[in-house]
């Protein structure tokens, strides 16, 4: 049975695993607003109807955490009138470049040399660590701007399941929302019509086989473990999540109420 999407949520023909973050609970029992917070993979290939509806939630901001080498790939974002863009790698494009054209061009050889025997996950959770512990500047930035004037928002990398989801992750921490929520929000990122589609050079029968997919699942998965690695080295680094937004991201006390103003209801 295939599974429908609300028809809050709209399927979009050329944007994966767009949605609304709005509804997610926080502590002291407040909500995030509807509206206000948007995350999505890449928008380079929005079709017309797909732009149309993104400029109809009337967007002060997108973010874009993707670096040269996604642009090079995927291409720019499309233009939408009125809406700033700004572009904040969370990820350098040199780092794992062979890597990644591995993934898309090796053989199973090769790729069971990377990715076999727990490897493929190891990877993305010590790439979720790094991005939390190395790109304070860029989180601090996205949480000032929030603060500020840039909502309505939507944070986007190129799928919308690591860097755009750590990014949501450090936003919904700041306002106070549950961790098993914002873990649960992570999640839906697996579902079929949102996932990243992967693109491999050869044909489908030797490309796409059951191994390979196999292989390839951890690195286009979302999975608890990745994010709740992150939340680990919030702990770690910092002692804490006041001391992280406080200390590591210069996030006042002043800017945090500000912030739980433009997010919550």
């Amino acid at each position: 049975m295939t599974q429908q999407v609300p028809s809050t949520e709209p399927e979009l023909a050329g944007v994966r695993n767009f949605r609304d973050v709005g509804g997610l609970p926080t502590a002291d029992g407040r909500r995030v607003r509807h509206g206000v917070l948007f995350r999505s993979g890449h928008l380079a290939h929005a079709t017309e109807d797909d732009a149309a509806f993104l400029s109809s939630l009337g967007l002060h901001t997108i973010f874009d955490f993707r670096n040269a080498a996604d642009h090079k790939l995927e291409g720019p974002d499309v233009e939408l009138p009125g809406v700033r863009n700004v572009n904040l790698p969370l990820s350098d494009p040199a780092d794992g470049a062979e890597f990644w054209k591995m993934v898309r061009d090796g053989d199973l050889d090769q790729l069971r040399g990377i990715l076999a025997d727990g490897k493929g996950a190891a990877r993305m959770i010590s790439s979720y660590r790094s991005i939390v512990k190395e790109r304070t500047a860029e989180h601090s930035r996205v949480l000032h701007a929030l603060a500020e004037d840039s909502v309505p928002a939507l944070m986007h990398c190129a799928a919308g399941k690591d860097r755009a989801g750590i990014s949501i992750a450090v936003t919904l921490l700041a306002v106070g929302v549950e961790r098993e929520a914002i873990v649960t929000d992570y999640l839906e990122s697996n579902a079929k019509h949102r996932r990243y589609k992967v693109r491999r050079s050869g044909s489908a029968e030797s490309a796409y086989t059951p191994e390979i997919m196999e292989l390839l699942s951890p690195l286009f998965d979302a999975r608890a473990e990745y994010l709740r690695a992150a939340f680990e080295t919030i702990e770690q680094t910092w002692g804490g999540v006041d001391t992280y937004l406080e200390q590591g991201l210069g996030l006042t006390p002043a800017a945090r109420d500000r912030l739980r103003e433009r997010l919550l209801d």
